[in-house]
């Protein structure tokens, strides 16, 4: 027994030099959501049953548009102190990290189906006294999961006391779509860390200054707003008395139209070698025809002058009473008529008053005489562009863009709430602005250059639908800074995730082009390989929308968010479409009425 003591000590010793260091107690409050959300701050989140790592339960949570579904708590913490941060998760791509005073540690993973551990360590500064730590997913990557977090170390002295409750809370701003809400800053202790924005009860939106713009609204609905600041400890103030701001009307024509559209040219005025159909015969998956083309008498007139096709060109034009009675009996089906202004042929530029006041005079003569529901403006070539030093998105000066957007809204205040209006610029007039914007600071630029940006931005809240064609296109920068080509899936997704996501001018984050709502973007298309350069096959244009609507079927352009509001499909042409026995047409309808 004595001979065998010092053996049993010695391996004693070994076994404890050797064995995993001990830590502290895991001080993250409800570390495996047992509790669901509580102690939790999270966007787009639940606790779920399935799948966990450990216990009953985990967090999922859903990046959705801009919003990474982050889910994050303040812990009290020591100065001068190491920690340790890990957690479970399931992903495609998942990051866990902790922000505060001197602190920013981080780590990602995409694990995919299967739980894998994340693991960081930071250390404290002399005067740091809570950290947040925070699980998120990334833009357009679908459900994540994490279960299971652990923050090893000592525990500081908690802080409990909440910061005041904002102040001057108030609406303003309003738009169809938008409203503003402002207020006084709060004060506390440790410093307020975020402020909390609810919405007739929806989930609070955090923000980091002390206003936010709230988004996606209906026309002419008010709603009540309450705020509420909260520290870097979780400590969060009571509400704000709730305000009431209202939208105005507006926010586009066209809102009977079904929730996925269709949008065609009809070679209304000309054959184009693709022959000519009569208004009655229009096939009924057309959900808004385009009259192509009203043209001016010269470039600079602003008098927009319409006739149906020559029966020299067209042996079967209908005569102009038909043509009416069809336009009526397809209004009569839901179906929307409008002019659409310009094409390749038709350049119009409003370089006076006076021309604009035409366009509006003559404009309107054409809607009267056919009983039209609105217009589309396919200005292309020289009829835009940007001055020297006309840099303000929200306040042009250049006389052709100003002068169009004054006639639009003449138009618009004309015909009231139900007008209906669309744009089809190319690429290079509007998602090129991500680079050059006119002839750019040294004039080198072609100063025609994004130059339907400010028009698009100064029309938003009227505007019902912007197909910008996806085609006849050179290589366009995306918001991954690497270039796309037309004719594939990835062009699309990255052509209209720029619209809808919003995008820098020339790279300026001071100078913003911001989203358009998802149900006034369409996507343009050519119909045949007759109809222009860029076509896609039916599977790859559905392998887009999918990416864009769904976050599925997605290639190597993943787009910002997820938009299941996407609105539709636009294409030159009917005419086109019939040629090629009605592919276009036939097989995207199906597919967009069997999405939800």
């Amino acid at each position: 027994m004595k001979l065998r003591a010092p053996a049993v000590l010695l391996a004693a010793a070994l076994l404890a030099l050797h064995a995993t260091p001990a830590f502290a107690a895991n001080i993250a409050i409800n570390p495996g959501f047992e509790d669901g959300l509580t102690g939790w701050s999270c966007a787009a989140a639940q606790a779920v049953s399935s799948p966990v790592h450990g216990g009953a339960r985990a967090l999922q949570a859903t990046p959705q548009g801009n919003d990474l579904a982050r889910c994050q708590q303040s812990v009290t913490v020591q100065p001068s102190t190491t920690y340790q941060l890990s957690a479970w998760v399931q992903g495609n791509y998942v990051f866990l990290g902790a922000t505060g005073t001197g602190v920013n540690a981080s780590t990602w993973g995409s694990p995919g189906g299967q739980w894998s551990q994340l693991r960081t360590s930071f250390t404290t500064g002399a005067s740091t006294t809570s950290v947040t730590i925070h699980v998120n997913g990334w833009y357009g990557q679908g459900a994540y999961y994490a279960d299971d977090v652990v923050l090893d170390g000592p525990g500081g002295t908690p802080d409990t006391q909440a910061p005041t409750v904002p102040g001057n809370v108030a609406v303003g701003g309003a738009t169809a779509s938008s409203l503003n809400v402002t207020w006084a800053a709060s004060t506390d202790n440790i410093g307020v860390a975020r402020y909390e924005v609810s919405r007739n009860s929806v989930t609070p939106t955090a923000v980091s200054g002390t206003s936010h713009t709230a988004t996606g609204l209906t026309a002419q609905t008010s709603y009540s707003f309450r705020v509420r600041a909260c520290d870097a400890a979780g400590n969060c103030s009571a509400y704000s008395a709730p305000v009431t701001g209202t939208t105005t009307s507006g926010g586009g024509g066209g809102g009977d139209l079904p929730k996925r559209v269709l949008v065609g040219y009809l070679h209304a005025s000309f054959a184009n070698g693709s022959g000519y159909i009569r208004m009655s015969d229009v096939p009924a998956e057309w959900d808004v025809i385009n009259l192509a083309f009203g043209e001016p008498t010269s470039v600079t007139s602003g008098d927009i002058r319409f006739r149906q096709c020559p029966a020299a060109e067209c042996p079967n034009v209908e005569p102009e009473a038909d043509f009416i009675a069809a336009i009526k009996a397809k209004q009569a089906q839901g179906k929307k008529v409008l002019i659409s202004i310009g094409g390749q042929n038709g350049q119009v530029q409003l370089t006076t008053t006076a021309a604009r006041d035409t366009f509006v005079a003559s404009v309107s003569a054409i809607i009267d005489r056919y009983g039209l529901d609105g217009l589309d403006i396919d200005f292309e070539g020289h009829s835009l562009y940007l001055n020297p030093g006309d840099t303000n998105l929200a306040a042009p000066t250049t006389p052709v863009v100003v002068n169009l957007i004054s006639a639009l809204k003449t138009l618009k205040s004309r015909y009231g709430a139900k007008f209906t209006l669309t744009m089809a610029p190319e690429t290079f007039f509007v998602q090129l602005g991500y680079q050059f914007y006119g002839p750019g600071p040294n004039g080198a630029a072609d100063n025609r250059s994004a130059s339907y940006l400010p028009v698009i931005h100064a029309m938003r809240d009227a505007l019902t639908l912007l197909h910008v064609q996806d085609y006849n296109s050179g290589p366009i920068k995306g918001l991954d800074d690497q270039y796309h080509t037309m004719g594939g899936h990835d062009f699309h997704v990255a052509m209209t995730d720029m619209l809808l996501a919003g995008f820098p001018i020339m790279g300026n984050p001071a100078n913003v082009f911001p989203p358009l709502r998802q149900d006034q973007v369409a996507i343009g298309l050519p119909a045949s390989v007759n109809a222009g350069n860029g076509f896609t096959s039916v599977a790859e244009v559905q392998k887009a929308f999918d990416c864009l609507a769904k976050g599925s079927n997605c290639g190597t352009y993943r787009p910002r968010g997820v938009y299941p509001g996407l609105r539709g499909l636009m294409t030159w042409s009917i005419n086109w479409d019939r040629y090629n026995g009605h592919e276009f047409s036939r097989s995207h309808r199906a597919y967009l009425n069997g999405l939800t």
